[in-house]
């Protein structure tokens, strides 16, 4: 069994951080990314911003508003 790391974060079998699922809508993430509809899907917003982790999709985001 896997040791979890110091992170307390979720992982799979092979250790990688486990993402989360490309259908959770906007409102349902801890903090909604206001750039983006509250009924976006995550997999729209990676698809728009090409990024992939919830992170990088928020900084992306911003930079879209600003041009």
């Amino acid at each position: 069994m896997n040791k979890a790391g110091l992170d307390d974060r979720h992982r799979d079998k092979d250790g990688e951080i486990q993402r989360k699922r490309s259908d959770t809508l906007n409102k349902n993430l801890s903090k909604p990314i206001p750039q983006f509809s509250p009924n976006a899907m995550l997999g729209e917003m990676r698809k728009k911003t090409g990024k992939i982790s919830e992170a990088d999709v928020r900084r992306a985001a911003a930079k879209l508003t600003k041009k």
